[in-house]
């Protein structure tokens, strides 16, 4: 349906071209047709000085008139040109742009067309173009989109119904129960944590990140959250060494936001760091920024993946693949607050020697 309308707004493009150019035409033709007799008679006469001349004059009025009537048809002719120039150079190109878009409206696969002038048309053949692709692109992102929350759901369920199950009819014994609630308590705490990360990330998508900066000292604030990791690191036997330039360090940021900054990049460095290793945290002054920077000593990012480990959802099995519980979002929350206070975070990793995430903050005026 989308393609007709299409097709018929083209032809009725098309068609107001061709009818302005035959009025045009048409008028010119009729006016030179008519005129072109009075105005030879008014000229012989004007010109011509004696009686013998008039009529001399007047006797090839007729030939003189179908001079300029070859006249006019060689104008037509030439006129010819700017058509075959327009039909050539706007509507072919226009009429296989609305061809293509009207395609990919209708479902089919959009083919990109390539139109290399630089003007209007080349304009809005890139645009077009562009818009083709995002819309492919954002599909595609969808569909990739809600795969991944599927199976980051569906796991979880699938093993709480069923140990649930299980204990209800007597599949595990009472002594063994214990066990398995708790496991279906992890379970529950890690759809918690999935849902809250979309939330998350569906408040950033609607309407940014909303910040309350303020000046606030980020050692406490650093240390704070090492803290929130003791039973973590006890587990793995893990150290984190913090290290910093001066006993305090002011920034401006929104400390809430910044925290779970931290969080994540902690989060993340344990679990993905070996056992009995160490992982630093280091907060630099430099200038008019402070460079905070979370380093593991794990099996590092393969380089390829490397620039898409800010996508959400995606893990890889030499970077984030081991990790069972993690929801795939922590990364893309944090570029997310980082992004929205203006400032830069990368990622430095070497496979068999770890991953350095760094991210700078404005310091306290």
């Amino acid at each position: 349906m989308k393609g007709k309308s299409s097709h018929i707004m083209k032809h009725k493009l098309l068609g107001s071209c061709l009818g302005a150019y035959l009025i045009f035409l048409l008028g010119s033709f009729l006016a030179a047709l008519y005129l072109t007799p009075a105005l030879v008679t008014n000229y012989l006469h004007a010109v011509a000085g004696t009686a013998e001349s008039k009529q001399y004059l007047a006797s090839h009025s007729i030939a003189i008139q179908n001079v300029c009537y070859l006249l006019l048809l060689i104008v037509f002719l030439l006129s010819l040109f700017p058509a075959v120039i327009f039909w050539l150079k706007f509507y072919l190109p226009f009429h296989r742009i609305v061809q293509a878009a009207a395609q990919y409206t209708d479902g089919y696969h959009y083919t990109p067309f390539q139109y290399d002038e630089d003007n209007e048309l080349g304009l809005l053949c890139a645009s077009v173009n562009y818009l083709a692709e995002s819309v492919h692109s954002s599909g595609e992102y969808q569909r990739k989109f809600i795969s991944n929350i599927s199976h980051d759901f569906r796991s979880p369920l699938t093993s709480i119904k069923g140990y649930v199950e299980a204990i209800l009819d007597g599949t595990i014994p009472p002594e063994m129960q214990e066990k398995y609630l708790k496991i279906v308590v992890d379970e529950t705490e890690r759809l918690n944590r999935l849902t809250e990360s979309l939330l998350t990330l569906n408040t950033f998508d609607d309407r940014g990140v909303y910040l309350e900066q303020t000046d606030f000292d980020l050692v406490p604030v650093i240390e704070s959250t090492i803290d929130l990791f003791e039973g973590m690191c006890q587990k793995k036997n893990l150290r984190i060494i913090p290290t910093f330039t001066s006993p305090s360090i002011m920034v401006h940021a929104d400390m809430t936001r910044i925290q779970q900054v931290l969080y994540n990049l902690i989060d993340n460095a344990i679990k993905f760091s070996y056992a009995d290793s160490e992982i630093l945290i280091r907060a630099n002054n430099q200038k008019k920024r402070v460079f905070v920077s979370v380093k593991d000593s794990g099996e590092g990012i393969a380089k390829e993946h490397l620039p898409k480990i800010w996508d959400r959802f995606y893990k890889t099995d030499a970077s984030r693949g081991r990790d069972k519980k993690g929801t795939g979002l922590g990364l893309s929350i944090v570029r997310e607050i980082i992004y929205a206070h203006e400032q830069n975070i990368d990622v430095i990793s070497t496979e068999g020697a770890g991953t350095e995430f760094v991210f700078t903050l404005n310091k306290a005026q």
